[in-house]
């Protein structure tokens, strides 16, 4: 975010409005390999300027360039679901942290998540708690709804790359330091989601990490290999 440079005139932003808000609709129907960037659009809307005209008219002119490809959505397996989160630290002006997430059966992604975080954080372990919070509900609808289909899970991992945070989710109160006891009691209702639900909660290294594609906006070759 660059406040330096010139508003939209009136027309140009309406039409930015506009198009923003159609992107937004089909991107959680068809595309979802450009949430992060309608993500960050609509958090924009009402203060477009010629650097987001431009950010609009790039995100557009990929959509064409990739209009013939397809989505794929399937399972490898129908009793094993994949979650992957991931928090990118105070990348906002209000300086919250951004979430990203998905979720597969092994082949493709069935849901995706890439949304600014509620409230602030002190740190990236503290971001990448409230960042399991925001996904764990979308796992276990997931999970409650497969299961009432007749396919009893029996593997449900949820992938993540912060090894502090995983601390504070297994054991709650007991791993959360001085610097993170303002954090409220609710957050910690996934340690004991993670104990009910038989949820297996995994390292995953950076370099695998899926999630990344949705809290940051990647380059190269990462950015291909993700999406």
């Amino acid at each position: 975010v660059n406040e330096k440079f010139p508003k939209l005139n009136p027309k140009r932003a309406k039409v930015f409005h506009s198009c923003t808000a159609t992107c937004l609709y089909f991107t959680k129907r068809i595309r979802l390999d450009i949430e992060p960037t309608v993500s960050f659009l609509t958090t924009r809307v009402a203060k477009s300027d010629v650097d987001y005209w431009k950010k609009l008219k790039r995100m557009l002119g990929f959509l064409k360039r990739t209009i013939d490809d397809v989505r794929i959505i399937g399972a490898s397996n129908l009793r094993e679901l994949y979650t992957w989160v991931d928090a990118s630290y105070a990348v906002h002006p209000n300086m919250r942290s951004h979430t990203g997430g998905c979720i597969s059966f092994g082949k493709g992604m069935i849901i995706s998540k890439s949304l600014k975080q509620k409230l602030n954080t002190k740190s990236s372990t503290e971001a990448e708690l409230v960042g399991a919070t925001d996904m764990l509900p979308a796992n276990l609808w997931t999970k409650y709804f497969i299961e009432a289909q007749g396919y009893n899970l029996t593997e449900n991992d949820f992938n993540q790359d912060n090894k502090s945070a995983m601390k504070m989710e297994k054991n709650g109160r007991s791993s959360a330091g001085q610097g993170s006891r303002h954090i409220h009691i609710r957050f910690f209702w996934i340690r004991d989601r993670i104990a009910q639900e038989g949820i297996n909660l995994l390292h995953c290294a950076t370099y695998k990490m899926v999630a990344d594609y949705f809290t940051k906006p990647l380059q190269g070759e990462m950015f291909k290999i993700f999406r």
